[in-house]
């Protein structure tokens, strides 16, 4: 299984990016999927999740600001964010959790900066 992420760039503060995570299998076998990112020196931490029924979640630093999404039938998965903030510049990464087993996109870097 293979997750092509995409989307990632160069944005000002208060803009706007959309990531891209495009599967090479149907992405309902996902139990979950999400979005995670990584700053230089920190952990790696879930921003957004999608459950195989649609419902979602989102940590209080993201809430309102960050909306995940997915087309079923593009196999794709999306984060749309707004108003986003210097904090924001991480390596952002695709996940999808099927029965327990783990897989991952490459990353992809949003810097948020003036």
């Amino acid at each position: 299984v293979q997750l092509q992420a995409s989307g990632g760039g160069l944005v000002q503060p208060g803009g706007s990016l959309r990531l891209s995570c495009t599967a090479s299998r149907n992405i309902l076998e996902f139990n979950v999927m999400g979005w995670y990112r990584q700053a230089p020196g920190k952990q790696r931490e879930l921003v957004a999740s999608i459950g195989v029924g649609g419902n979602t979640n989102y940590p209080e630093a993201v809430k309102g600001r960050f909306t995940i999404g997915r087309d079923n039938i593009k196999n794709t998965m999306y984060l749309q964010m707004y108003s986003l903030k210097p904090e924001d510049t991480a390596v952002y990464y695709c996940n999808g959790n099927s029965w327990g087993v783990m897989y991952w996109g490459q990353g992809t870097l949003v810097t948020v900066s003036s």
